[in-house]
């Protein structure tokens, strides 16, 4: 380094002497200390990696940093790295976004239970240590119709436990139609190795049949499993065994019968379908569908029909937090409750406090108060008002938009064949723009995701609740004004 440059880099202000400075002192009465000193010496060494590179004369003056520059950089520093985002995909069960928001009466319950102690693991009434898994029972009991009952941290734990519990070691036939990867690569042959169960693969691709499980069954076989075909679909010349024949048929050899439900419904929809509309404005169907989406079973329906053992999932079409629900009889959860491996999947408080919440709605015949349920069934005249409304608002903005009909779907691995219409707005832009400006949605103070589907922005209104819309139009017209025409 030369000895000009040595002397120009000497002439860079020191820490004391910028946090010196009355405007950032300010900044320590309403941002952390640390957060504003780290600020500093980032800009300092910023300047410093300037000098080093192009050399020039400088001043004290001209190097002594903005106090703005200092503010900008603290917060920088101490905002979350999880921030609240609005969804306008129309994926419902966004898993990039957290999937399904949490119900105010869940939310209510993680404050309640959250905010202090809870009898977790303990016996009110004769003061002794009691389980967690007990205080949601009764509410499962009543909802799956199944006398048993574990929680854990999410779907893939109810799996797994499932096969380690029951199976270990023994052998588990699964159609082959069924081994399904889901998100994460995560694959059922890899759960069940790491399970111990040996599987066994039976069927076809397409086609399985009750012949195939019985040709199979050997001594060493422990259970038959099912698999729901949660996040893709088969149509065309295909074939399977019903729950209630692979029930009947596994207990007629001793065996169990087991079935991983995946996305899990609690309950159907009870409203009818709405007439189809008649439409004035451009429709963009993503998916052209010509059938209608197959209904899901409950979770009840297979209890009844008499599998052993059901999972779920609590943050998908149940629409509560990521939790495992592992539902069926008392002989097949007991091993379940005493295995190891429950220790290490097992959920906290705010967990449990949040999926009693939502479990609470569905015991008291209020499935609409559960964000993503109420998403899931709006009707498309509701949601073409709420359009509508964005659409005014942005205009009050002076931003321009067009008002589209398409596809929202549901996401998180649910309902693949399930792609209701909903409505969207669009800002017309040239085709070199619509990524700036989507990102510039993103880079709002609150975030809006929104997407794009052939060359057009769209901010589709299932996921945008009514309190939003106001802000997203806001947020559009900054976006759209913050990445001018080259």
């Amino acid at each position: 380094m030369t000895d000009e440059r040595k002397t120009q880099l000497s002439r860079l202000p020191q820490v004391t002497t910028v946090l010196g400075q009355p405007e950032v002192q300010a900044l320590t009465a309403e941002l952390p200390r640390w957060a504003v000193v780290q600020a500093v010496r980032d800009e300092l060494a910023d300047q410093r990696r300037q000098l080093q590179a192009s050399p020039t004369e400088p001043t004290e003056a001209k190097w002594l940093p903005a106090p703005a520059t200092i503010e900008q950089r603290a917060r920088e520093l101490v905002r979350s790295p999880l921030r609240r985002v609005i969804n306008a995909t129309g994926v419902v069960l966004h898993t990039n976004l957290g999937r399904a928001p949490l119900a105010k009466q869940a939310l209510r319950r993680v404050e309640e239970l959250g905010g202090g102690y809870c009898n977790l693991e303990y016996q009110l009434d004769s003061g002794t240590r009691g389980s967690r898994q007990q205080p949601l029972g009764q509410i499962l009991r009543g909802l799956t119709g199944a006398p048993a009952h574990l929680i854990v941290n999410n779907n893939a734990a109810a799996v797994l436990l499932t096969l380690a519990g029951l199976c270990a070691g023994r052998q588990v036939l699964v159609s082959r139609g069924e081994l399904v990867e889901i998100g994460g690569s995560f694959r059922i042959p890899d759960v069940m190795r790491a399970s111990g169960a040996l599987l066994c693969e039976v069927g076809t691709t397409n086609r399985t049949h009750l012949r195939d499980y019985l040709s199979a069954v050997s001594e060493s076989t422990a259970a038959f499993l099912k698999v729901h075909r949660s996040n893709f679909a088969q149509v065309g010349f295909v074939a399977e065994v019903s729950p209630a024949e692979l029930a009947k048929s596994a207990h007629e050899r001793g065996l169990l019968c087991l079935y991983d439900l995946g996305a899990g419904e609690l309950q159907t929809s009870r409203r009818r379908p709405e007439r189809e509309p008649a439409h004035d404005v451009e429709q963009l169907d993503e998916e052209g569908l010509g059938f209608a989406s197959p209904r899901e079973p409950t979770v009840a329906e297979l209890i009844g029909q008499g599998c052993d053992v059901v999972m779920f999932s609590g943050d998908k079409l149940l629409g509560g937090p990521q939790a495992g629900i592992v539902c069926g009889t008392k002989e097949a959860i007991g091993p379940l409750a005493r295995h190891p491996l429950l220790r290490a999947l097992r959920p906290d408080k705010l967990t449990l406090a949040a999926l009693l919440g939502t479990l609470e709605l569905y015991r008291d015949g209020q499935p609409e108060q559960v964000p993503a349920w109420q998403m899931l069934h709006e009707s498309e005249s509701a949601l073409r008002a709420r359009a509508e409304r964005l659409q005014a608002e942005a205009a009050q903005q002076g931003l321009v938009t067009e008002l589209v009909r398409v596809r929202s779907a549901v996401g998180g691995g649910a309902r693949p064949l399930h792609k209701p219409w909903s409505w969207a707005v669009t800002p017309p832009l040239p085709s070199d723009r619509v990524l700036t400006v989507q990102a510039a949605l993103r880079c709002q103070d609150l975030p809006v995701v929104a997407r794009i589907f052939a060359g057009r922005l769209l901010c589709d209104v299932r996921t945008i609740a009514a309190s939003e819309v106001t802000i997203v139009a806001e947020a559009l017209a900054r976006a759209v004004v913050a990445t001018p025409v080259d």
